[in-house]
């Protein structure tokens, strides 16, 4: 828990630095943009404007998606990143389609450039603080697992990467090449495009329940099959919530085991693939005694309670039923097995063991359903 606490803050801190950077950016591109008619610088001061835009979103999910599950949200806020990652994608969009929209709609305009080095001084200011939020956002991102850190990381990438397209096509339109200011414009567009497309591709990909990587799953695979007393698996499905995985599974074992030795099986199942795959978050596994993939022969079969209403009448007149201590039943093939425990005390020798067993399986093979009859003296 205090892992999680420090990780948010973490989040949170980051993110408040990066909104201070973005803010005095967008007011210093924008101001100076349009004192010098830098069409380009001031599409970036918008690119770095939408940056503070997500900055924000960034902050809320961050608070927002490592609280804990709860009844509304019983798997809990992860995915509040995911839906602020596909917002993020959406203004970002937004926004280069208005700057891409500007920059066609300059090169009808003969506006010059002026007060050339103060916006070359802005654009070179605008790299080098984009690169350093980039690293340092990164960072962060790592520490915590954060894709949507990440994502915001690129963002800082990719405004650095701006500010030096601004700085070339400014560079270019002082020294007498025409229209470069609008080109540099045009392509900081276009980039910005691509990063909100490729935003609101990946986590569009979560909130549908894409599955993980072929590789991961293969892995996942392998893992489950290395465990002791499981024979096969099928119903394999995985999904991401945020930084973490989830794994359902059906597992087949020996249908004979017990219930607890099943359950340890599943358990050694769910602790191997969550110490053994990076970020998986919670793994569901489910015990089948057969291979129930295509349909479940045994579905349709009665209940405990009323097969034992069943043995009840089937077993009149038996002196010996009611000393029946425990009843097992196996569920295998559309069809019943059944486990009688007597208590060894009944009988006084073998002979007499060999005729109680024989009543009690030529009754219970009366029952519908029921294929075979074991009977245990204990």
């Amino acid at each position: 828990m205090s892992q999680t606490i420090t990780e948010t803050q973490a989040k949170k801190k980051i993110t408040v630095i990066g909104s201070v950077v973005n803010l005095v950016l967008s007011i210093l591109k924008i101001g100076f943009g349009w004192l010098g008619q830098s069409h380009a610088l001031i599409a970036d001061g918008f690119h770095s404007l939408s940056d503070l835009l997500t900055d924000a979103l960034v902050y809320y999910a961050a608070h927002h998606a490592n609280e804990a599950a709860d009844e509304e949200h019983p798997y809990g806020h992860a995915r509040f990143e995911t839906l602020a990652t596909v917002i993020l994608g959406s203004i970002l969009i937004a926004v280069a389609g208005a700057i891409v929209w500007d920059a066609i709609s300059r090169f009808f305009n003969d506006q010059s450039l002026s007060y050339g080095w103060l916006i070359i001084g802005i654009a070179t200011l605008s790299v080098l603080s984009k690169e350093v939020m980039f690293h340092l956002t990164m960072r962060t991102a790592k520490e915590t697992k954060s894709a949507l850190l990440k994502a915001n990381a690129w963002h800082h990438r990719s405004d650095a990467i701006s500010s030096l397209v601004v700085l070339i096509g400014v560079g270019l339109e002082m020294a007498g090449f025409q229209y470069f200011d609008s080109i540099a414009a045009l392509v900081v567009g276009l980039m910005v495009v691509k990063i909100g497309v490729d935003l609101v591709l990946s986590a569009s990909k979560e909130l549908v329940d894409t599955a993980l990587d072929a590789r991961i799953v293969e892995q996942i695979k392998q893992l489950i099959l290395n465990v002791h007393g499981v024979r096969q698996l099928h119903f394999l499905r995985t999904r991401k919530m945020g930084e973490t995985a989830l794994v359902d599974v059906h597992i087949l074992v020996d249908p004979k085991i017990s219930v607890s030795e099943g359950h340890l099986v599943s358990e050694t199942v769910r602790l191997s693939l969550m110490s053994g795959v990076e970020n998986i978050g919670e793994v569901m596994v489910h015990i089948d005694p057969e291979d129930d993939e295509m349909y479940s022969p045994s579905a349709a079969l009665p209940l405990r309670d009323s097969l034992l209403t069943q043995f009840d009448e089937a077993w009149d007149g038996l002196i010996e039923k009611d000393s029946v201590r425990n009843i097992n039943l196996h569920y295998l093939g559309g069809k019943v097995e059944v486990e009688i425990r007597l208590p060894f005390d009944i009988v006084e020798n073998i002979k007499q063991a060999e005729e109680v067993s024989e009543r009690f399986k030529n009754r219970t093979l009366t029952v519908p359903k029921v294929v075979d009859v074991k009977v245990l003296f204990l």
